[in-house]
């Protein structure tokens, strides 16, 4: 498996995505994959809104996958790819597959499931151990592999099947005594001695294991394949074929099976460092959601983790980022906000123009590149900037971005005016939403100083529809507060007809440097904010301005 070559590099918004966030990367994936050939794939950093759900829908385009975290997994780690045992396998063939590959551990798998583990101190263990003559009874050993033990051949008699009863014996003994201590079904080890053998062949043994090459008569094979008796003769004496003949056992009666040590591909390196550094194991199994064996991994190879490659797309702060994105390898950042605090492992191509969408740099680079846009791709981005500019409405929206708008609809063949009233209905149709959903659809969080606030958005083309959405957001937004762990949360109910927003409040302090910042009178109820459509052009950057006073 190539891992190299199926890497993929993610493009990705801000958390609590909106349309141009989502559509800015789906388009900017398409671009840098059709330039590149690499892999590029577009991702979401959280739920989508009902208006970006909608204008997806109309375009027939498959919502991107989400991320949640940045950080490096299992999947980005290179695995030590091992080829499982069979149960059955002896010790002695796994020992010599871990001799062969210069590993300490060997999964065992039935049918690409993984059974259990066997390790190199679980066959030291065979050796330290003392084990009574019915072991390898005990163990359902199977007569091929007692042979393979002992370097012998099966001279007659089924190899495939098992020692399940009786005891290893050694007739090193008179005839009379042997009889004594030889029972049926045992197996017993013998030299050359034809009394020796014919007392195994009499008391009815199930495997004779005769030593130094010895002749075996044509008569006592004769007698063995009546009685199915197994015969295996080996060039080794009787000390050494004793020695060896444990070295049979099926690796099932040792391996681990219970309580297994295992992760999987999406699991996080720090959280498998983690349980790593409490086990003894040298290397842990990947297996995936139905439990097949994929491969090992061990201490030495998370140190080679590759970091998660990554483009930012309309943000460049922190806290709006996904999770783990300090860990990753950010390549690029494509933006249209203020300057903010998110910092790269190295050098990083950061692109950031003073429009009112993201979409509108990407429609630029599309142009720049030489590249032709597809009428799909031409309608999100043409959809992103409608959304972002409230329809060319807000202070945000320049020239550029209402050029970029009108040329992509002709590409897509789409009415602009038409599609921004289906999206806009579709952005505040919250019916069925919690306090808690509303407030957060369209969130984005900021830090200044030490103070860390959150500004949410709805926007309505209803006054009446933004009052009932009143009621239910403004008794919510304190436990959102202090759930979030914020010390000011502000939520913008714009009226996109009226061009103007009405503003709620919440936290220390909040209402009144709203009231001092717009200079509004200290006993206003309710706080309107005529001509403030604009969360990034003109509600930030008087908060920012606040509390850098």
């Amino acid at each position: 498996m190539n891992r190299e070559k199926e890497r993929k590099i993610y493009v990705i918004g801000h958390k609590n995505p909106d349309t141009d966030s989502v559509c800015s990367a789906i388009a900017y994936a398409t671009l840098k994959t059709k330039i590149t050939g690499k892999h590029y794939e577009a991702r979401r950093a959280g739920q989508l809104n009902e208006e970006t759900q909608y204008v997806l829908e109309h375009f027939h385009v498959k919502a991107p996958r989400l991320l949640t975290d940045l950080r490096e997994q299992i999947k980005d780690v290179e695995l030590k790819e091992v080829e499982g045992l069979r149960s059955s396998i002896s010790i002695r063939t796994a020992w010599e597959k871990m001799r062969e590959s210069n590993i300490h551990t060997l999964p065992v798998t039935r049918d690409g499931k993984l059974e259990g583990v066997i390790t190199i101190g679980d066959i030291a263990k065979t050796y330290m151990e003392v084990y009574d003559s019915t072991i390898l009874s005990k163990a359902r050993t199977q007569y091929r592999n007692i042979a393979r033990a002992v370097e012998g051949e099966v001279v007659t008699g089924n190899e495939h099947s098992y020692l399940l009863n009786g005891k290893v014996a050694i007739a090193a003994s008179s005839r009379i005594l042997m009889s004594d201590f030889i029972d049926q079904d045992d197996l017993v080890i013998m030299g050359d001695r034809k009394d020796a053998q014919q007392c195994a062949i009499d008391k009815g043994a199930s495997c004779m294991v005769v030593c130094q090459n010895a002749p075996i008569s044509e008569h006592i094979i004769r007698q063995a394949e009546e009685k199915q008796i197994v015969i295996i003769r080996t060039h080794h004496d009787t000390f050494t074929a004793a020695q060896h003949i444990n070295q049979s056992i099926p690796v099932k009666y040792f391996m681990t099976k219970d309580n297994l040590v295992t992760f999987k591909l999406k699991d996080y390196v720090d959280d498998v460092k983690e349980v790593m550094a409490k086990k003894r194991f040298r290397d842990f199994p990947i297996v995936d959601n139905k439990g097949k064996f994929l491969g090992l991994i061990s201490r030495r190879r998370l140190l080679n983790v590759k970091k998660k490659q990554v483009i930012l797309v309309d943000h460049n702060e922190k806290n709006q980022a996904v999770d783990g994105v300090e860990e990753a390898d950010v390549l690029e950042i494509i933006d249209h906000h203020r300057l903010s605090s998110i910092e790269t492992m190295g050098p990083v191509f950061f692109r950031n123009q003073p429009v009112g969408c993201t979409a509108t740099i990407i429609w630029q680079m599309y142009q720049e590149a030489g590249e032709d846009i597809d009428p799909i791709n031409a309608g999100l981005l043409c959809s992103a900037i409608i959304s972002d500019t409230l329809m060319f409405r807000s202070p945000t929206c320049t020239p550029l971005d209402e050029a970029a708008a009108r040329r992509l609809a002709e590409i897509a063949g789409i009415e602009i005016e038409e599609l921004a009233q289906e999206m806009f209905n579709a952005g505040s149709n919250l019916k069925g939403k919690s306090a808690e959903e509303i407030c957060f659809l369209d969130f984005k969080q900021f830090t200044v100083n030490d103070t860390v606030f959150g500004v949410g958005q709805v926007n309505s083309m209803s006054s009446e529809e933004l009052k009932e959405l009143k009621k239910i957001v403004k008794p919510h937004l304190e436990k959102a507060r202090q759930n979030h762990g914020l010390d000011m949360i502000f939520f913008m109910l714009t009226n996109i007809i009226a061009e103007s927003s009405e503003l709620l409040c919440c936290g220390e302090g909040a209402r009144e440097m709203i009231i001092g910042a717009y200079d509004l009178r200290e006993d206003t109820e309710d706080i309107m904010l005529k001509g403030v459509v604009s969360r990034k052009k003109q509600l930030v950057p008087t908060l920012v301005g606040a509390l850098q006073q």
